[in-house]
């Protein structure tokens, strides 16, 4: 390694048992399994200017079905590279340029809650804040006083910005304090012949006992689609906050999002509660408890527990 270069290691290793059947889960309807699955993740860092960043993050695991669900890597046990990022000041901005990385990388998005899943983890900023891989290149500017601004935008890798291939525009706006907060997202997805729009909300409130609350919504109108389907939205509500030597948490949301069909607007939501607890300064369990609601009549609601050791070295 270079002087510059930095390198920071964690691993995850989960046991669980999930009943039911879902869209996370092929367990027979009724059915309980006990699984087990780890994460392992290599992020490497280095400056060239004492400004700039390259980043490559490397990851491996192998998650599968529900467990997949709380940010567990599903590598097949394959060590694979989960992006490449390049941060470098612009004038008084910040730029990037990645692939496999989120074009709203540079996003600020006024949500406090850090639950386990990846599903309530985005706080109803679903789609606005567009992710998904690809080339991926954006900006932000700090303004100093709370407020910030960032654009960011996603390229399928084999046809940059051509027409027909599903691109992404996005842009945000934030004003965070130790206290409050408050974001709004707007994004532009090409699909066929139309553009998809989305608009996120999200606000924080952080009480002097550390207490924090946290709220999202969004809605997107779906111009590239068919008539059938003109809508959708997400909605998003959090808290936690310290108790004891750890912090507790819950949050219910939307999963996913909730698409209209024939001006109907089917409404499926996730419920989480999880304790994270430091037994050191590398090491966190976290107990958790989800359920997600079941997708259709011959479904049942999906009810997991699982224990997560994570460690960071």
């Amino acid at each position: 390694f270079s002087e510059t270069t930095t390198a920071s290691f964690s691993a995850d290793f989960a046991i669980g048992a999930v009943d039911g059947k879902g869209v996370t889960t092929t367990v027979t309807d009724g059915d309980e399994t006990l699984q087990a699955t780890y994460g392992f993740q290599i992020d490497l860092s280095t400056s060239f200017t004492g400004e700039d960043s390259l980043d490559i993050s490397l990851d491996a695991g192998n998650a599968n079905g529900a467990l997949s669900e709380f940010d567990l890597n599903a590598t097949t046990d394959a060590l694979k590279v989960d992006g490449v990022t390049y941060t470098f000041p612009l004038g008084s901005a910040t730029a990037f340029v990645g692939d496999n990385t989120d074009g709203s990388m540079l996003f600020t998005t006024a949500c406090v809650y850090g639950g386990p899943s990846n599903t309530l983890d985005d706080c109803a900023n679903v789609t606005a804040g567009i992710t998904g891989g690809g080339v991926a290149l954006g900006g932000a500017y700090d303004f100093d006083n709370g407020f910030t601004a960032a654009v960011g935008a996603q390229f399928v890798e084999t046809g940059i910005a051509t027409k027909g291939n599903a691109d992404s525009w996005a842009a945000n706006l934030a004003y965070t304090t130790d206290s409050y907060g408050a974001s709004i997202t707007y994004a532009m997805v090409e699909v066929g012949t139309g553009n998809d729009t989305f608009t996120a909300l999200n606000g924080y409130y952080s009480f002097d006992n550390g207490l924090n609350i946290s709220a999202g919504y969004e809605v997107g109108d779906l111009d590239g689609h068919a008539a059938a389907a003109d809508e959708t939205e997400a909605y998003f509500v959090g808290i936690n906050g310290e108790v004891g030597p750890g912090e507790l948490g819950a949050a219910l949301g939307t999963y996913g999002v909730m698409q209209e069909a024939l001006g109907v607007m089917p409404e499926r939501l996730m419920y989480e509660v999880y304790y994270s607890y430091a037994l050191n300064d590398g090491m966190t369990i976290m107990p958790l408890i989800y359920s997600v609601e079941a997708s259709g009549a011959t479904d049942k609601d999906e009810t997991g527990f699982m224990v997560k050791t994570s460690f960071s070295f």
